[in-house]
């Protein structure tokens, strides 16, 4: 052997024993300086290491800073909220990573994760022998405890920062176990760009949990924490995947995947998933966490100050329907473009499910982004005025507490209440008055008149404690001030609220309180992890928590009465009059609908239900400026149809249940006078209406049979049979014989003919008017309670016309003003000069009842 070769095993000894004590103290000297120059920085690692305190993210016992996701009823994701850092963030518990994530991670980034001690010195040793060689750097030789420490404490990339980065990794490793630091790395350090944790990456670039991953995509997001940017596949999947074969590759070499495993995933694409599109139902996300739609939403307070349980949710699953939002968030924007020529400049639209009273679809504005159009406004739950929507309530009350049916006659003639603010005197949409109508008729075509008369019948304050009975608590004032006006929507309701009462309706009188979330996942701090040996070994725990208990129905509406409402809402015949045919309430299959416009044409609704879903449509502007003569069915309506239609798709439409026979019977009916049809009655109904009801119907007392002289049209009396015919005419109270005079109703005729002899029995007067034994006049106007006001800058006369209803047969009537008789003829009006003081009328007449007395003032 060569002199200097380096001497082996035994020779070495020889070779030092013909060294020189000197050379020898030398040699020994170089091997300690070697020595200590080896073990002293580990030492002073080690050093820095037991000073290093454990970053208080890695000890903490409470929720983790997280995003909140969102799903539809279906579990498939709406939107997701970033946590206060911006990023996307969901926690994830190393037992639910599955193991393909884990694996790819190991071959990616620490092969030997499982022996080392934080710091990887065969890693380093490489990274610095590749650097020396390649004069660039090959390959890193951070563990994955040091990227852990790295994120958990950012230090600059210098020698010093390197050091720290060290020894707060030993210091993690010396305090918790290897599945406890890969599961804080798993869901600590970035994924993507904005992206905090595979979960959070996985669920955004894939749409599926971590565990449902393809080896494919496991290596794929396993090679994003080298560079989250670089990698982001959304930028284009090359680089992507190009790296993650290379992980796939040590995979295979590292035996942690099969070479047929590795193959298939080789060939397998990157395939993103979709980019989230539609709203994400942006208003009911920002109701749901404000906790702003009240009992029955699953936003209960765990006590006095308490947050709601879902302001730390790391996920809160909805009880809309994704398909269903996203086809009525279209549908409210068409609305809008298509009515913006008349002013109109929002729509809002709410869906809810009747057995449940869960929200379908919750649109709060067609754009919230819509600057002008004040889109970030939330229209289902604005204060607006419902119209006419309240009718079907002031109705059913009626017939709860005063015995009114569907076949109640009610008068639509002019009319005047007194309020606190002077009289009142309703009108009806079209402009008309139409006499005596059936309740059915009056609620169907929607005449104002005779709901506001029947409001006055109940009284304000009754009106009101049902409508608040029905969840309508915005109408907090006192019922005065509302008045009889409140049956016309003289009051600001939610559209939820609205929608809601209207599905009580569908319940047959059952009050449930809405609900916009089905169950939430509470955060909660990462799980301790299981003592098994291997880091990557599979496991599932966790569940989601209900959002509240299952709500019983209270019983709000009788049910009977609830469905005779039904029935008219859905009687498409019976608003032939106003609506016309093919209007937007008429669908393919059975809708009870109902619309109402606000005055001013500020606000209009369109609310209606099958047996399973209720819709609520709004439409008008949220700065309260008036549309260009949109009414409720011009303006909501369509949108109401479109909707519904929508939801059929969701929930297919069947009939209504058929009316209990037990409490329900379908019966005859005079159709004018709603009473039990006798001969003298031309046109008969049906009619649905309470058993008790329909036991106690009168025989018809609206139509007569008259012998009438042929020969000039008047009352026959005596005439002998051959110059008589028999006609049947109509017969009103006082409240309606001045609407039937005008209205060229057929009205029996008052005189006798002179060809006849006197007519025997009327009050023994030949030629006498007839009139009927309960006959009676009544004051007309003014109101009683009225109060007037003289406005001194007008110099000329001012005056009231006092009127009186009279009915059929009664040619003069006495206007007894403050006691002084003033005689009145046909049409039973006076003008009367205004006098100051308190002031008492009363009608009289011969051959009827005299009126009651009413009291007025002027001032």
């Amino acid at each position: 052997m060569n002199a200097h070769s380096p001497p082996g095993p035994g020779r070495a000894a020889r070779w030092l024993a013909r060294l020189g004590p000197r050379a020898r103290r030398i040699l020994r000297r170089a091997a300690q300086i070697a020595l200590a120059l080896a073990v002293a920085p580990w030492l002073l690692l080690a050093a820095l290491a037991a000073l290093t305190p454990l970053p208080p993210e890695l000890g903490a016992t409470e929720d983790h800073a997280v995003s909140t996701v969102l799903l539809d009823r279906h579990g498939t994701v709406l939107r997701e909220l970033r946590a206060g850092d911006g990023a996307r963030a969901r926690w994830l518990p190393l037992s639910e990573a599955g193991d393909r994530i884990q694996r790819a991670l190991l071959a990616a980034e620490d092969k030997r994760f499982a022996r080392h001690p934080g710091v990887d010195p065969i890693a380093i040793a490489r990274a610095i022998g590749q650097l020396a060689a390649e004069r660039r750097v090959v390959s890193g030789g951070s563990t994955i405890t040091q990227q852990l420490a790295r994120t958990l404490v950012p230090r600059p990339r210098t020698a010093r920062g390197k050091l720290g980065e060290a020894a707060l990794a030993l210091r993690i490793e010396a305090s918790l176990s290897k599945r406890e630091i890969l599961e804080q790395y798993l869901n600590r350090v970035a994924f993507g760009p904005g992206l905090r944790g595979v979960e959070a990456a996985s669920r955004f670039y894939f749409d599926k949990p971590t565990r449902d991953l393809s080896l494919a995509e496991a290596a794929a997001l396993a090679s994003m924490p080298r560079g989250p940017a670089l990698y982001d596949p959304r930028r284009g999947t090359g680089p992507l995947e190009r790296r993650r074969n290379r992980v796939l590759d040590r995979m295979l070499a590292a035996g942690l995947a099969g070479e047929a495993e590795v193959a298939r995933a080789r060939a397998e694409p990157i395939a993103l998933a979709p980019k989230g599109g539609g709203l994400g139902a942006p208003h009911l996300v920002r109701a749901v966490l404000g906790g702003t739609l009240g009992p029955g939403a699953g936003l209960h307070a765990e006590g006095p100050g308490a947050a709601s349980p879902l302001v730390r949710a790391t996920s809160i699953t909805l009880t809309i329907d994704r398909g269903l939002q996203r086809e009525i968030e279209v549908l409210a924007q068409q609305t809008v473009r298509g009515l913006s020529e008349r002013d109109v400049g929002a729509a809002a639209v709410v869906v809810i499910e009747n057995a449940t009273g869960e929200i379908l679809a919750y649109v709060g504005s067609h754009d919230i982004d819509d600057a002008a159009g004040l889109g970030h406004n939330d229209g289902v739950l604005a204060l607006r005025q419902p119209g006419s929507a309240l009718k079907p309530f002031v109705y059913e009350l009626a017939m709860e507490q005063l015995g009114f049916t569907a076949a109640t006659v009610l008068p639509d003639v002019e009319l005047s209440f007194p309020t606190a603010d002077g009289n009142y005197a309703p009108r009806n949409y079209d402009g008309r008055f139409h006499g005596p109508v059936r309740l059915r008729d009056a609620l169907a075509n929607s005449y104002n008149v005779p709901a506001v008369w029947a409001a006055a019948a109940l009284g304000p304050e009754r009106v009101i404690a049902r409508l608040r009975e029905l969840g309508l608590r915005s109408l907090d004032r006192e019922p005065s001030r509302y008045g009889v006006a409140v049956a016309l929507g003289d009051g600001e309701v939610r559209l939820v609220d609205l929608a809601n009462a209207y599905a009580t309706l569908a319940r047959g009188g059952l009050y449930l309180p809405v609900r916009a979330v089905r169950s939430f996942a509470p955060s909660s701090p990462p799980s301790p992890s299981s003592q098994a040996a291997s880091p990557v070994s599979p496991a599932r725990s966790g569940s989601d928590a209900p959002a509240e208990p299952p709500e019983r129905g209270a019983r709000v509406l009788d049910a009977a009465r609830a469905r005779v409402i039904v029935d008219i809402l859905a009687d498409d015949r019976a608003r032939l009059a106003s609506f016309g045919e093919g209007n937007a309430l008429d669908l393919p299959f059975p809708v009870a609908a109902k619309t109402g416009t606000s005055k001013g044409f500020r606000d209009n609704v369109a609310v209606g239900f099958t047996p399973d879903v209720t819709v609520a449509v709004w439409v008008g502007n949220f700065d309260g400026s008036p549309m260009g003569g949109v009414s409720g069915i011009t303006g909501a309506g369509p949108l109401f149809r479109d909707a519904m239609l929508a939801a059929a798709r969701v929930r297919p439409p069947r009939p209504f249940d058929p009316p209990d026979p037990e409490q329900l019977a379908e019966v005859e009916v005079c159709a004018l006078s709603g009473m039990r049809p006798t001969a003298a009655c031309p046109h008969r109904r049906h009619e649905l209406l309470p058993r008790g009801d329909a036991a106690a119907l009168s025989p018809c007392d609206m139509h007569e049979a008259v012998r009438i002289d042929r020969r000039n049209g008047l009352r026959a009396g005596a005439c002998l049979d051959a110059a008589v015919e028999e006609r049947v005419f109509e017969r009103y109270d006082a409240e309606l014989t001045a609407w039937a005079r005008a209205a060229g109703r057929p009205l029996a005729p008052e005189a006798a003919s002179p060809l006849c002899g006197a007519l025997a029995g009327l009050d023994g007067a030949p030629g006498a008017p007839p009139t009927g034994a309960g006959a009676r006049v009544r004051v007309a106007y003014p109101p009683d309670g009225a109060r007037f006001v003289l406005d001194p800058s007008i110099n000329s006369l001012q005056a009231i016309r006092l009127r009186a209803d009279v009915p059929p047969g009664v040619p003069r009537v006495r206007f007894v003003l403050d006691g002084r008789p003033i005689e009145v003829g046909s049409p039973f009006a006076l003008d009367w000069p205004l006098v100051a003081g308190a002031h008492r009328l009363r009608i009289d007449a011969d051959g009827a009842a005299a009126s009651e007395e009413i009291a007025f003032s002027v001032e």
